[in-house]
């Protein structure tokens, strides 16, 4: 078997045990390809407890650009014992096993379609190292330093980022780069280099930044002006919140008094944290919270008040596995039912859905404007993969001369003015009613809140007319969301086609690759990136314009296909349901693989017909 040969274009994986401190070495060994002016992609894929069991940190090295998962390993570093059979048998024929030499491992073991390139990493730091956590440590910069060798990665590239990384800690410095060049020392030695698959400088970085969607939100709730923010701890959200205080504490501070001008609450549970963001929508604050399914199932209950009394309320779901509590550090887009219509009896609520860090902060922020103008809840609909990766985007953008869009509040001079207030009154047939900030008036604009039925001026009733009244005018304010919420992104295809795709967040990466390889393949396809519910009427011509709409995402009971036959009353049959559910991101290749197995099986049954 060829060994594989690639530059700047391969999947490399690391298989680690979770506590090990793996995966700030895994990290840096990103970052120096970044460095190196490479698009680097990476994954932490850990399990959900504290150590001891297996972990593995993905990077796909893609100077294109594509920052989906392909699909498929070209070089394993085995450093799991556990998990070794496993993820030798991952590697891709042709491809390298990187592992510890240091005890010998049977034949039996290997496999002898791949390039197996053995470094004695526990004698070398065991040599070099005296305590047993040292030992440890830096038996993972010495595996980065092995590696920077057999894929030319620039050891000039990984100093300057020690140097970065221990300014001032010089002795940390001094032994960091010791052991990095303990390993490029050793394969320079005793091994030839480099490998088929390598790293080449090159300039494909630009101005792109490299960071995680969890910290891009909480920092567009900054710049979308939130002040509350309350939280109870879930994985994989608790990061939002974190993020939040630490930009607060740089923004949100008065240089002159070093008065904080925000609250963060870690709240007992996830009823209180809702409860407390309601309070404080109520009282005219831009409030969030941050969670995943689990707590969404528990807030239930305030979110339908909040949908009632019309309490702008932002809530981030950092969506993982489930049902339950499911696989709390794996990622899925399984929230989207439970978010869309949760509470009791008829709901529906504004989900948004980014892409990548650049529109989590850019839908952070939006979600707060739009929670104000529509005076209701506002789901961000991101998860793991998005919220927990790093991954390179766009620089963020702000316009400083933006104000809050804070939608229909009443003024003390306008209710001074006699201008009639009902609170809960249909004025314009937007279905959104008119508000007050509660002590607006001394004696005007005031109303009941309440979750109980009343009548468009708040008066409690149990009149038929007045409940139907209500529930319409909420309808018509979800039909005038469709227009404010983010639009939906068109890619054609080269050529007219009958066929037509939609995906939405996270799915987007390993979507735009499958349409390249696809397009490559003759097969043409239109693709619409959806980025909100409720659905635009864009996406209902999109369906309509094409026979067959495959719909990608990643779950197990199509739920992005059930909100489109459900709202839009499409024929199921026009659906063609793609779903990814192992907890893993989504690839290209399972992607394009779907796709080209439904087209073959649709022709083949045209041919039987015939």
């Amino acid at each position: 078997m060829k060994p594989i040969e690639a530059v700047n274009d391969f999947v490399i994986k690391f298989a680690n045990v979770n506590g090990s401190g793996s995966a700030s070495a895994n990290e840096l060994f990103a970052k120096a390809i970044l460095r190196m002016g490479v698009p680097v992609s990476p994954r932490n894929i850990f399990p959900s407890n504290i150590q001891g069991l297996p972990t593995w940190y993905e990077a796909r090295v893609c100077e294109r650009g594509y920052s989906g998962r392909r699909g498929g390993v070209d070089m394993m570093v085995a450093m799991n014992p556990q998990t070794w059979d496993a993820d030798v048998a991952e590697i891709s024929p042709g491809g390298y096993l990187f592992y510890d030499s240091t005890r010998p491992i049977p034949a039996s073991k290997f496999r002898t379609d791949i390039t197996v390139i053995g470094v004695p990493l526990t004698e070398i730091s065991n040599n070099a190292y005296t305590e047993p956590r040292q030992r440890q440590l830096f038996k993972n910069i010495i595996y980065v330093g092995a590696l920077s060798v057999l894929l030319d990665v620039e050891a000039e590239v990984f100093e300057k980022l020690f140097a970065e990384q221990y300014k001032g800690k010089e002795m940390l410095l001094e032994s960091n780069v010791r052991a990095l060049h303990l390993g490029r020392d050793y394969v320079k030695a005793n091994l030839q280099a480099p490998l088929g698959i390598r790293v080449r400088r090159a300039d494909q970085v630009g101005d792109l930044i490299f960071t995680d969607g969890n910290s891009a939100a909480a920092l567009g709730c900054v710049y979308g002006g939130a002040t509350v923010a309350a939280w109870y701890p879930i994985t994989p959200s608790s990061s939002v919140p974190e993020a939040f205080q630490k930009y607060c504490d740089k923004f949100r501070v008065d240089p002159d008094t070093g008065r904080s001008n925000f609250a963060i609450v870690q709240a007992e549970d996830e009823l209180a944290s809702i409860g407390m963001v309601v309070g404080a929508g109520w009282n005219g604050a831009r409030a969030f919270t941050a969670t995943s399914g689990p707590g969404i199932s528990l807030m239930t209950e305030f979110i339908g008040l909040a949908y009632f009394a019309e309490i702008p309320v932002t809530i981030i779901n950092v969506q993982r596995g489930g049902p339950s509590t499911g696989m709390p550090t794996r990622t899925q887009q399984s929230d989207l039912l439970s978010c869309a219509y949760a509470s009791h009896g008829d709901t529906k609520h504004v989900l948004l859905f980014p892409e990548d860090p650049y529109e989590c902060f850019e839908h952070a922020a939006a979600a707060l404007d739009l929670a104000d103008r529509l005076q209701t809840p506002i789901f961000l609909m991101t998860d793991l993969d998005i919220g927990m990766n790093q991954r390179l985007c766009k620089p963020f953008a702000w316009d400083d001369t933006r104000t809050y869009d804070r939608g229909k509040v009443m003024t003390a001079e306008e209710l001074a003015a006699g201008k009639d207030f009902g609170r809960y009154k249909d004025v314009d047939g937007d279905g959104i009613p008119w508000r007050t900030y509660p002590g607006t008036h001394p004696t005007k604009g005031s109303f009941f809140t309440r979750g109980t039925t009343r009548d468009p001026y708040a008066r409690y009733s149990e009149r038929g007319p007045d409940y139907i009244y209500n529930m319409e005018r909420l309808c018509a304010k979800f039909r005038t969301a469709a227009d404010l919420v983010p639009q939906p992104v068109l890619r054609s295809a080269a050529h007219a086609t009958p066929l037509g795709v939609l995906y939405f967040g996270s799915t987007s990466p390993a979507m735009q690759e499958a349409l390249d390889v696809l397009t490559a393949a003759g097969i043409h396809i239109d693709a619409l990136r959806l980025r909100a519910f409720p659905f635009p009427e864009s996406v209902d011509r999109f369906i309509a314009g094409h026979e067959q709409v495959f719909v990608v995402e990643q779950n197990r009971d199509a739920q992005m296909h059930a909100l489109l036959v459900n709202e839009l009353g499409v024929d199921p049959a026009r659906l063609v349901k793609v779903l990814h559910y192992d907890g893993t991101p989504i690839t290209a290749r399972f992607i394009t693989q779907a796709i080209q197995t439904h087209l073959q099986g649709a022709t083949a049954s045209l041919k039987e017909a015939a």
